[in-house]
C-alpha cells in the first residue's frame, strides 16, 4: 500500500488551492529591475501636484474608470484609431481630465529613460494615484506592483461598469457588488470625491430641471444650490464648466464630503442618495464623525480596487507608450 510522505501531502494540498494572480504582485516588484521606480513616480507627482493640485482628483477618477472596466490594466489610456474605438471615447469618459493622463505620461517617459520596457503603465497609474492622494492629505496605502497592461481596449466594454451621477442606490450597490465590494466599501470609495469635481452637465437637472413643479431639487441646500446655479449658468454653451464635490475644502483630502452630504450639499443625485438611503446613510454618518476610520477604510478599499482583475504573465504587456499598444494588430 502506498504511503504519502509529508512533503507529497503538502504538495497535493498546495496544488488544490485556488490560484490567484495576486501571487505575481509584490510591494518590491521593481526592486532589482527598476530600483528608482518609486522615486521617479514620487518626483513626477510632486512637481505636477505643485503646479496643478486638481491632478489628484483627476488621477483618482482615471484610476476608477480604468479598474472598473476589465480591471486595473491601463486600458483607459489607449487612444482610438481607425481600427479600434477605445474605452476613453465612451461618453462617460469624455470628461476625464487631461491632468491625469499627463502625469502618467510624464512618469512613464522618465521611467523609459531609466529602465526601458520594465514598468507597466497600469503600475504607474496605480502608484501615482496613491501618491497624489497622500499629497492631498489623504491616507497612504499599500500598492502591490507587477501588473501588465491590457492588450484590448474597446468602447463597448464601458457601458454599465462605471457609476453614473444619476444612478439609484440599488443600481450602485448592484454595480459595486458585481465587482466584489460591500456597501460599506462602496461608501468609503465615494469619499474620494472629497477632492473630486463633476461637470455641470452631470448634475444640471437638479438645478434647472428637477421636475414639472420644481426647477431645483428642494432637498438640496438652498444656498448651495444658488451658488451652483451661478457657477453652471452657461453649462450648455461651456461644456467644460464644473464644480467641486466638496465646496468647503475642495483641495484637501478629508471627511468633509460626508459632512456636506448630511447638510444637503451632495452635488449629484447619487451623492445625495448616499445620505438618504438607510443602507448607506449609516456609513455616511459614521465617516462624517470619524475621519481616521474613513482613512482606514478608504485605504483598504483602494488596495482592493487596485488589484481588481489585474493582468499578469502573457495576459498583458508592458507598453512602450501608454496611449498605444506595442503592436498594430489591435
Amino acid at each position: 500500500m502506498a504511503v504519502f510522505q509529508p512533503t507529497a501531502l503538502l504538495l497535493l494540498l498546495f496544488l488544490s488551492l485556488p490560484f490567484s494572480v495576486h501571487s505575481h504582485l509584490s510591494l518590491d516588484y521593481y526592486h532589482k529591475t527598476c530600483p528608482d521606480f518609486a522615486q521617479i513616480v514620487q518626483d513626477t507627482v510632486s512637481r505636477k501636484h505643485a503646479t496643478s493640485p486638481v491632478t489628484a482628483a483627476a488621477s483618482m477618477r482615471l484610476f476608477f474608470s480604468d479598474c472598473l472596466v476589465g480591471g486595473c490594466d491601463a486600458s483607459v489610456l489607449i487612444s482610438s484609431n481607425v481600427f479600434n474605438h477605445a474605452e476613453r471615447d465612451a461618453e462617460i469618459n469624455h470628461a476625464l481630465p487631461g491632468d491625469a493622463f499627463d502625469v502618467v505620461t510624464r512618469a512613464k517617459i522618465t521611467l523609459e529613460l531609466s529602465c526601458p520596457g520594465i514598468v507597466s503603465c497600469s503600475d504607474v497609474l496605480a502608484q501615482a494615484t496613491r501618491d497624489l492622494i497622500a499629497a492631498s492629505g489623504g491616507p497612504s496605502y499599500k500598492v502591490e506592483l507587477g501588473r501588465k497592461d491590457s492588450l484590448v481596449s474597446k468602447i463597448s466594454d464601458v457601458e454599465g461598469n462605471i457609476p453614473k451621477p444619476n444612478q439609484s442606490i440599488d443600481e450602485l450597490i448592484k454595480l459595486f457588488e458585481a465587482k466584489g465590494f460591500t456597501i460599506q466599501e462602496m461608501v468609503a470609495l465615494y469619499g474620494g470625491r472629497t477632492i473630486g469635481f463633476s461637470n455641470c452637465r452631470e448634475f444640471s437637472d437638479r438645478l434647472f430641471n428637477f421636475s414639472k413643479n420644481t426647477l431645483t431639487d428642494p432637498e438640496m441646500n438652498s444656498k448651495y444650490a444658488e451658488a451652483l446655479k451661478k457657477s453652471c449658468a452657461d453649462y450648455e454653451k461651456n461644456p467644460g464648466s464644473s464644480a467641486y464635490s466638496d465646496p468647503v475644502t475642495p483641495g484637501k483630502f478629508d471627511n468633509v464630503y460626508y459632512q456636506n452630504l448630511l447638510r444637503g450639499m451632495g452635488l449629484s443625485a447619487a451623492d445625495h442618495a448616499l445620505a438618504k438611503d438607510p443602507r448607506t446613510r449609516k456609513f455616511v454618518e459614521m465617516y462624517a464623525g470619524n475621519q481616521a476610520l474613513f482613512f482606514k477604510d478608504f485605504g483598504e478599499a483602494m488596495e482592493k480596487m487596485s488589484v481588481l482583475e489585474v493582468k499578469t504573465g502573457e495576459k498583458g504587456d508592458v507598453r512602450r507608450r501608454c496611449d498605444a499598444f506595442n503592436t498594430i494588430n489591435h
